[in-house]
């Protein structure tokens, strides 16, 4: 048998683990920064690059793809060598890739806060960064492929099984969600429009966290727990059917983001029953995990590694009941649009990701230090503050969530609401927002405490660049003894494609018709493509980040309509690129805001939200009453915007620039006959003219095509 030596790469796996560490940090106190912003304004600090609008994707987006895209490319390159006996493919690659990565972050702190999104949730990046996205991903790919077909290990452990599925899904996901029709450097529109487009980004949103927030971990979870607890894997059988049942059902559960909305009811019963199956997978997994450790749990009492896992695998677990009980019509008619959602996803990424990372780093950067860790007084220290953070952000949202919810719903017994005020309840809610950035502030000191003993560790030691490594070559047999997955398993072109048709299938079944079938989207003849001002004035509302605190989707409940009139149509959003139905009312939602209030009542409303609104968190917007809106590029956005469908007529783009001025200088004669004066060419007009629009077609439809029986509609 011939014996090969060659070396591990431990310096790219350095370099993860900074970047890891560092973003983290970042990412953190952004997170710390939006939640104090929701109890006190000032935090905004008066400035459009700091509003809670602008800075919450970029909390997003720093610890969902800087922190945790760099904590698993560190183990992903860490593992795999290891399982599969063999260097990385390509070291030029591996470091296109970490550089690559880490521009691709740094061009979404500078883009997110200057107001450039595209608005979609965990996707806001503008169309040449998901170019350059799609890139660094097929380099991390071909790198990773490189290294299985090159390994010396003949068959590939279930974490790399996890790995695969993450890549190919990951690639469908970003490809089929980031179609847009550029209209400058930074501008674009999707090519989906409303219904179409809601589906395919909550197919895409709810998969990138199944995707890229979890399978990878969880072959992070197969390779390190047993390591650091020195045990093998509970069950090999049961690893494989979490794998396959995992990914397969996964895909299909995007739609239970959207109940009760204008998705067809097909849709959103078919991300129900898939979502309920999830429980069995999921749970699978987690005790999979947890039963690894099975005769080590006394080590789980000394060992802060363990700690950190076995509540990051407890966390998945909870968050995986969680998932499919908000799936439910029943519990989602009480948590959407609330804060339990809030605290169901940090569960998530607070409990499995975070500590999840935690335990890997502590594990994982003695190893390649060539020393033991610095302080295990340290790491169990920053485990109880973790911890402690994680449960006061967490029960205050539940809670939250829940108050938030039940006044929203409340009647008085004469039928009308109790809480007719949205801020009423706003203002009920600050001491538990209190206790959710305490709670981020304690989460965020501990991590500062691991970068402290991590940097203590290195500095004890010395890294490992090329660790030595030998192992047999791989010979090709032909073996009929061993069971159809074992031969499966050393097929990674089999293996893969087979993966990808899984995870295709759910998706094909429910975007193609919703595409292809013309009555999942009934037409409602009164609707009308924007005029260009409200145009400019939906592009300024998308910089602005107003999507994040504000939904613009009735329910067809009697408190919602109620509260904010006619529950939305699906045919009311055809031209909506992209659409805007949002999943978190901080503020209340805008779908029937138009001609509720005169245009004076948003110009003071904007310029300081607390004269219309006392006690109002909302943040005053004051740069849009000094900048200038800019006409230059609406010929183009028209242009494009009847590529996509809307019926603009030809040449209209020719006339659009004078349509909008003439537009403006109504809005500002309306303003003065309430003793305003203001300037026509500024940003503040076009948002006006926007807000006024939303919902106002709808007063010229028919009861048919509202869903009404013409005797009923009469009779009202």
């Amino acid at each position: 048998m011939k014996i090969e030596h060659f070396e591990y790469d431990n310096r790219i796996v350095k370099l993860f683990s900074i970047a890891t560490v560092v973003w983290g940090i970042v990412g953190m106190t952004v997170g710390v920064l939006i939640a104090s912003q929701l109890f006190a304004p000032i935090m905004n600090m008066g400035n459009e690059y700091t509003s809670f609008g602008r800075l919450r994707p970029l909390h997003t987006n720093a610890v969902i793809f800087a922190f945790v895209g760099n904590a698993m490319f560190a183990g992903v390159y860490y593992s795999l060598q290891r399982l599969l006996k063999a260097r990385m493919y390509s070291d030029v690659l591996s470091k296109i890739h970490f550089w690559g990565w880490q521009l691709i972050i740094v061009s979404a702190a500078l883009t997110l806060p200057l107001g450039f999104t595209t608005s979609h949730e965990y996707a806001e990046l503008e169309w040449p960064i998901d170019i350059a996205i799609t890139v660094i991903w097929v380099v991390f790919g071909w790198n990773m492929l490189g290294t299985i077909f090159t390994r010396r290990e003949k068959h590939m452990y279930v974490a790399v099984w996890f790995y695969i599925a993450t890549f190919f899904t990951v690639a469908v996901l970003h490809l089929v969600n980031s179609v847009q029709l550029p209209i400058s450097a930074f501008k674009s529109y999707y090519l989906y429009a409303g219904v179409q487009d809601a589906l395919i980004q909550w197919w895409y949103g709810h998969n990138a966290v199944a995707f890229f927030l979890t399978t990878p971990f969880l072959g992070l979870m197969y390779y390190f727990m047993p390591k650091a607890a020195n045990r093998p894997v509970y069950s090999y059988k049961l690893s494989i059917i979490h794998f396959w049942s995992l990914i397969f059902i996964y895909i299909w559960a995007g739609p239970h983001h959207l109940l009760y909305t204008s998705l067809p009811d097909w849709a959103q019963s078919l991300g129900t029953v898939f979502s309920i199956m999830l429980i069995a997978p999921s749970w699978g997994g987690m005790l999979n995990g947890l039963l690894t450790l099975r005769g080590a749990w006394d080590r789980v009492r000394e060992d802060p590694i363990l700690k950190f896992m076995v509540v990051a695998v407890t966390a998945y677990g909870m968050a995986t009941l969680e998932g499919p009980l908000l799936s439910l019509k029943n519990v989602n008619a009480i948590a959407h649009y609330t804060d339990w959602i809030v605290a169901h996803v940090h569960i998530g990424g607070l409990g499995w990701n975070g500590f999840l990372i935690f335990g890997i780093l502590y594990w994982m950067i003695p190893k390649i230090y060539g020393t033991k860790l610095h302080s295990t007084k340290l790491a169990n220290l920053h485990f109880w503050i973790g911890t402690t953070g994680m449960l006061f952000y967490a029960l205050p949202m539940y809670f939250s969530g829940f108050v938030q919810s039940m006044m929203w719903k409340e009647f008085k017994p004469e039928g009308i609401l109790q809480y007719g005020n949205f801020l009423e309840t706003t203002l009920q809610l600050l001491p538990m927002h209190y206790l959710r950035a305490f709670g981020g502030l304690l989460y965020l000191s501990g991590a500062i405490v691991m970068a402290v003993n991590l940097v203590k560790t290195a500095n004890s030691g010395k890294l490992i660049a090329n660790e030595a490594a030998s192992a047999p070559a791989l010979e090709k047999e032909n073996s009929t003894a061993e069971g159809w997955h074992s031969v499966l398993e050393r097929k990674p072109v089999l293996f893969s494609v087979l993966a990808t048709v899984a995870i295709l299938i759910g998706g094909v079944v429910e975007i193609v018709p919703t595409f292809l079938i013309k009555n999942n989207v009934p037409t409602i003849s009164a609707v009308k493509p924007y005029t260009p001002l409200e145009l400019c004035g939906r592009d300024v509302y998308i910089k602005e980040g107003c999507v994040n605190c504000h939904s613009q989707m009735v329910r067809p409940f009697r408190s919602e309509a109620e509260r904010y009139g006619e529950y939305s149509k699906a045919g009311e959003f055809v031209y909506d690129h992209p659409f805007l139905w949002g999943s978190k009312r901080t503020g209340p939602d805008l779908h029937r805001e138009g001609g509720k209030y005169p245009d004076s009542w948003h110009w003071d409303h904007m310029m300081d939200p607390t004269q219309t609104s006392t006690g109002s968190i909302m943040p005053a917007y004051s740069w849009l009453y000094d900048k200038d809106l800019d006409l230059s590029d609406l010929p183009a956005k028209i242009t494009a915007m009847r590529t996509l469908g809307v019926p603009y007529p030809e040449g209209y783009e020719n006339e659009a620039v004078a349509i909008a001025e003439k537009q403006q200088t109504k809005i500002v004669a309306s303003l003065a006959n309430d003793k305003i004066k203001a300037n026509p060419k500024k940003e503040i007009i076009a948002l006006i003219a926007y807000l006024q629009r939303l919902g106002t077609d709808i007063k010229g439809a028919t009861p048919e095509e509202l869903g009404q029986e013409p005797e009923l509609a009469a009779a009202q």
